[in-house]
């Protein structure tokens, strides 16, 4: 299904109380603007009006979180290679190209051919029409710059490079939009090429749904990934301080509504790991952790899975996801919606409402808390289903409103496709177990869902991610050369 890119701007989502983001590599954009040459000595206010249109689309760029190179104004293709040379040394995640106005294709081809990177290219007129009855032919070619969009698309075809247009005018906000979405997409495509993924412990027995291949992670998304081992962290663990253990536990009170059922040693467990965990992240530089570990009769291993919640989830809200059960495909999706601003938590389906035609969807362990529709619980648990361990856990409702399912699946031949589904979480009674939980409302029969859903590949775990953005995973997708598939009833 082609979903409208401009369907809905990305508005990120907020962290919580007295977190700070962990910040990593800003995505990298190249900008190239351009015109025929030709026209230059013929209509002399020709050039000076389409510099003024590619002051305000640098500005646009500039403005937003990114490192802009923006290498100027090409007039032939002599001046496109060196600007092609100089964008490939910057390493940019995604190209922009601007045609101001008619140019020929031999100057936009070799900027996509020497870089290697992803190209926008984007055609902006200054208004959204022309002024027919006072316009001559220079005010006109202002306006064409729709002209070679389609001669640059069949040489990309014909060159076998991937082929990406935003038409509009100069200040028109739903081509913006379009155009914002790729820049979100090409974080993600910035964030996974140089994202170091931990993975501690080892799969969930049985769970064949999310075995990995660890070398076709690198060799789709450019990401490595760290096997670290539980006795990093136990060894990190036991350094931490009784006052960092009471600094953490001080800091969770002003996050969580700490519940009575939550033990005071199972508490300050977790605060440990919590901070033991946080310096697991800095020691090996990482972007996201999948962990799972058995454990047996309360031993200090399976004590460190249990009191992983609390830590994890508040690494996972600052930016560093965190999955449990082995689960890497998810976490590198929950680390891609994260770079869209679109939070990002660990989730499975725990049952259907056929009363309501709701799916209700969440899971026990560590959770993303900036989409949390109020103050997040902290709940205690005297045994955690299916896990060895006690602790204390996360339970939040997810806020109200649109979503997207977000699974990263496999297909028989190892390749990798984004999935996605677009809902409205709705009110009504949730469990209260120390999970996070939602109902979700994808506009039909939530058996009927269940079944689309599953025939795409998925895994039965995904990252829910706030807002309807469907759209801007097909456009990671597309910038990462994998396929995207989405489920809609």
């Amino acid at each position: 299904m082609i979903l409208d890119p401009a369907a809905e701007p990305v508005i990120p989502v907020a962290l919580p109380g007295r977190l700070e983001p962990i910040r990593r590599r800003p995505t990298r954009l190249g900008l190239v603007s351009g015109g025929l040459g030709a026209y230059w000595p013929q209509f002399p206010d020709l050039l000076p009006q389409l510099r003024e249109s590619v002051q305000y689309v640098v500005a646009r760029f500039e403005a937003l979180d990114a490192d802009v190179t923006d290498v100027g104004f090409v007039s032939d293709a002599r001046e496109a290679a060196a600007a092609a040379e100089e964008l490939r040394r910057a390493d940019c995640d995604l190209i922009v190209v601007f045609l101001t106005t008619y140019l020929t294709s031999s100057m936009v081809l070799p900027i996509a051919q020497r870089s290697q990177t992803p190209v926008l290219v984007i055609d902006l007129q200054p208004t959204e029409a022309m002024d027919h009855a006072n316009f001559d032919t220079g005010k006109w070619l202002a306006y064409c710059g729709q002209c070679p969009v389609p001669e640059v698309a069949n040489v990309f075809r014909r060159a076998g490079i991937p082929f990406r247009s935003v038409s509009g005018h100069l200040k028109q906000e739903s081509a913006w939009q379009r155009i914002d979405r790729w820049v979100h997409a090409a974080g993600v495509r910035g964030r996974l090429r140089h994202a170091r993924h931990g993975l501690m412990g080892h799969v969930y027995p049985g769970m064949l749904d999310v075995s990995t291949d660890l070398t076709t992670v690198s060799t789709t998304f450019g990401s490595h990934v760290e096997v670290v081992e539980f006795d990093d962290l136990r060894e990190l663990v036991g350094e931490v301080t009784e006052s960092q253990v009471r600094e953490r536990v001080d800091l969770a009170r002003t996050l969580f509504d700490v519940d009575e059922s939550v033990v005071d040693d199972d508490f300050a467990w977790g605060a440990k790991v919590s901070v033991g965990l946080d310096r697991l992240v800095t020691e090996f530089e990482l972007d996201s952790l999948a962990y799972y570990h058995r454990g047996l009769a309360g031993e200090q291993h399976e004590r460190l899975g249990a009191g992983m919640i609390l830590g994890a989830s508040l690494l996972t809200a600052r930016g560093v996801p965190m999955a449990g059960e082995y689960e890497l495909r998810t976490s590198i999706a929950m680390l891609a919606a994260q770079a869209m601003g679109a939070g990002g938590s660990f989730t499975e389906i725990q049952a259907l409402n056929f009363l309501d035609d709701v799916v209700e969807m969440g899971h026990d362990g560590p959770a993303h808390l900036a989409v949390s529709a109020a103050q997040p619980l902290l709940r205690g648990l005297g045994v955690y289903h299916g896990k060895r361990g006690w602790g204390v856990s996360v339970e939040f409702d997810v806020r109200r409103g649109p979503v997207t399912t977000f699974g990263i699946g496999q297909d028989p031949d190892g390749s990798y496709v984004f999935i996605t589904s677009e809902g409205v979480v709705v009110p009504g009674p949730l469990l209260a177990i120390g999970n996070t939980t939602s109902r979700v409302d994808f506009g039909g029969d939530p058996g009927l869902w269940v079944d689309e859903w599953s025939q795409t590949g998925v895994g039965h775990h995904w990252a829910l991610c706030v807002g309807h953005r469907a759209a801007d995973v097909g456009a990671a997708a597309s910038l990462l050369g994998v396929e995207h598939r989405h489920v809609a009833l």
